[in-house]
């Protein structure tokens, strides 16, 4: 979080979305959220009622994936499904503006949970207690993959993509959007775009997933989860990156992200069998996952040098899966320094 950004939002911006909630801003507190990478986020603290929370979205020119941008657009839909058919502890969205009337910017006005991020707690929790929060986070994500969509992909109010009727359909699109996002920030060659934009289309076979689209939050880490001083799950936070998809692309990030350890699957179910082509999927999700820091860090971010770290890591994730898959087109395409 950028706190000298913070405060100039506290101090003009966040003013305004108080003005236009008709609060008396001198009963307010304004606290910055520091764990939020994304939006900008307050704790509203108010000695007349129960403080919330605002998040308030990047600006339009901040540099985003395909995906990203107006995401915060499908947040409250979500957050109402989720409240209404699980059990799963998600923030109430009271009041959202993406008219941009007051400010330049969409916001969202939350209910605030109790509690704090995992990665927050230290060595406040035992053993014992983080077990048992990733125990519920996987009870959690059993709830929300039950909850089935009418097509797969990013299918929000923020329409980065169409949806499709098939999941190889739409994972090849996501994939070949994504890449074509790393081109365009030039950390990626254009002669790429056929060769590795076109890799998922190439072995789709892999991707016929015959399941229903069922909701993704594809962003569950340590600090989306909150939990109390007694180890209990408070909250599982920030859905606007969320798609309709396979399970198995949310497998993989759990896995990047260190949630899906045994106590999780305790919680959620039998873990998937882990054959050839359930491994060459997961390579496939993982750098669809771990090529986004790419263009985060270069575009938004500003760190070349970081970008350039996470480029070179996928160009040898790339020609790993190559060799595997013998795919002759990425064979043949150079993959030297890249950023």
């Amino acid at each position: 979080m950028d706190i000298d950004g913070s405060r100039a939002l506290a101090d003009g911006m966040l003013e305004r979305i108080c003005d236009a909630l008709s609060l008396d801003r001198r009963t307010l507190a304004f606290e910055p959220i520091t764990t939020g990478h994304f939006n900008h986020s307050f704790v509203i603290r108010d000695d007349r009622r129960p403080s919330f929370v605002v998040r308030i979205a990047p600006p339009d020119d901040a540099g985003f994936l395909f995906y990203e941008r107006l995401m915060m657009r499908q947040e409250p839909p979500i957050s109402e499904r989720l409240l209404a058919e699980t059990s799963v502890p998600v923030p109430r969205v009271l009041s959202s503006d993406f008219s941009r009337e007051v400010t330049d910017r969409d916001y969202l006005v939350m209910e605030m949970l109790p509690g704090h991020a995992l990665s927050e707690m230290g060595g406040r929790l035992t053993a014992a207690q983080t077990d048992n929060v990733l125990k519920r986070v996987g009870e959690c994500l059993r709830e929300v993959h039950a909850l089935e969509g009418t097509a797969y992909g990013y299918v929000g109010p923020h329409k980065p993509m169409e949806p499709y009727r098939r999941w190889a359909d739409a994972f090849e699109k996501m994939w070949a959007l994504i890449i074509d996002d790393i081109i365009d920030c030039e950390a990626y060659p254009e002669s790429w775009r056929s060769p590795v934009g076109g890799l998922a289309s190439r072995h789709r076979d892999l991707f016929d997933y015959d399941g229903p689209p069922v909701l993704l939050h594809m962003d569950v880490w340590s600090q989306n989860i909150l939990v109390d001083e007694t180890g209990r799950l408070t909250g599982l936070i920030d859905w606007d990156r969320a798609l309709y998809g396979d399970p198995e692309i949310e497998f993989s990030v759990l896995g990047y992200c260190g949630i899906s350890r045994p106590v999780f699957w305790q919680g959620y179910g039998p873990p998937p069998q882990k054959t050839r082509e359930f491994l060459l999927r997961q390579t496939f999700y993982l750098l669809y996952e771990h090529q986004k820091y790419i263009v985060i860090n270069r575009l938004r971010r500003k760190n070349h040098r970081r970008a350039a770290g996470y480029a070179s890591d996928c160009r040898r994730m790339l020609k790993s899966l190559a060799e595997t898959l013998n795919d002759r087109p990425l064979l043949a395409t150079s993959i030297g320094d890249v950023a």
